[in-house]
């Protein structure tokens, strides 16, 4: 990684650190777009040197960042061999999301459903409520919400969390996995959760780790920054802090994800065999070669969790999960 100063005269105040409002930053390394393509256009991730948060500089506009989403960036399965074994693997990998969010609903006293918000095509609230709890989606993809109700049977709206049509006080748990890296303002979707939340409410979060060993093994490399999409990149601290100030305390933190920290560090080894990043580039493959890519991709997967457990038990995972309740 590769460390300069970034003159402060061109600095916009849209690109002010959005953590402590500082101008002043460094920047990290240069990064493309590995996984999907959409662009051979070069960022940098710089680091605020105040407060250490990491971010993407300058913040591409609303209308460059739609064009770095391809079309099903969310997962949908579909009816061929390989999508059915996709999706049989994601069904067990998400029991590990499943379980930690079951025990935050067992854990508050407030009434009402959850919301998955970023449910993207409704998979892990389908699993959800076969488990007998009552949910509801939010994604900003009309997609992804189709496929919710279609495809899984789960209720979904397409719209923003910040200006969703829903009854403050209605839910009893609100969860976003990996929707906080991807927004320009954040700190909103928090406070928006917290006005959404019931009294004793509980807020689950997962962003990408940059305190991760496999940040400081790969770089620019590394699949949790994503680049260009990943406008913020979270350390604990400054996750933990966002939500502390947005009304919420901590009660658990979780540094393993089965879904998502072996398979982002295969991701990082190889973009190339990356399932989803295959699919997405339109990669022309015959039934017999895709198989056989996805069994590579997931042997590379396992050969990488005893690497992925280790660095969670020393709390440097790749992902970062909080429960949080609304105070």
């Amino acid at each position: 990684m590769t460390e300069e100063a970034v003159p402060a005269e061109v600095i916009r105040e849209a690109d002010l650190c959005p953590a402590c409002g500082s101008a002043s930053l460094r920047t990290l390394f240069h990064g493309t777009d590995r996984l999907f393509g959409t662009t051979a256009s070069y960022f940098e991730v710089v680091e605020c040197t105040e407060c250490r948060l990491m971010r993407l500089f300058p913040q591409p506009t609303a209308a460059e960042l739609n064009q770095y989403y391809p079309a099903n960036y969310w997962f949908a399965a579909g009816t061929d061999t390989a999508s059915k074994l996709e999706d049989f693997y994601r069904r067990l990998v998400l029991g590990d999301h499943v379980r930690f969010v079951e025990k935050a609903i067992e854990g508050t006293k407030a009434a009402g459903p959850l919301l998955d918000v970023g449910c993207g095509g409704g998979l892990f609230l389908r699993l959800l409520r076969e488990r007998g709890r009552k949910v509801m989606g939010l994604d900003f993809s009309l997609e992804a919400a189709r496929t919710a109700w279609g495809v899984n049977r789960v209720p979904a709206m397409c719209g923003t969390l910040s200006k969703a049509p829903l009854r403050p006080g209605a839910f009893s748990v609100i969860t976003m996995f990996h929707v906080l890296e991807h927004l320009y303002d954040p700190a909103g979707y928090v406070e928006a959760a917290h006005e959404l939340l019931a009294a004793d409410g509980r807020l689950v979060v997962q962003v990408p780790n940059a305190a991760s060993w496999q940040f400081l093994l790969f770089g620019q490399n590394w699949n949790g920054i994503d680049v260009p999409r990943h406008l913020v990149n979270f350390k604990e601290k400054d996750l933990v802090a966002l939500v502390e100030a947005c009304g919420f305390e901590v009660t658990r933190r979780k540094f393993f994800s089965l879904r998502d920290n072996p398979a982002g560090m295969a991701t990082s080894i190889s973009a190339a065999l990356d399932p989803m990043g295959r699919r997405v580039r339109g990669v022309p493959e015959s039934p017999g070669i895709r198989l056989l890519k996805d069994g590579v991709y997931f042997g590379l997967t396992l050969l990488c969790l005893p690497f992925t457990v280790i660095e969670a038990t020393c709390r440097a995972g790749s992902t970062i999960m909080i429960e949080a309740r609304k105070k």
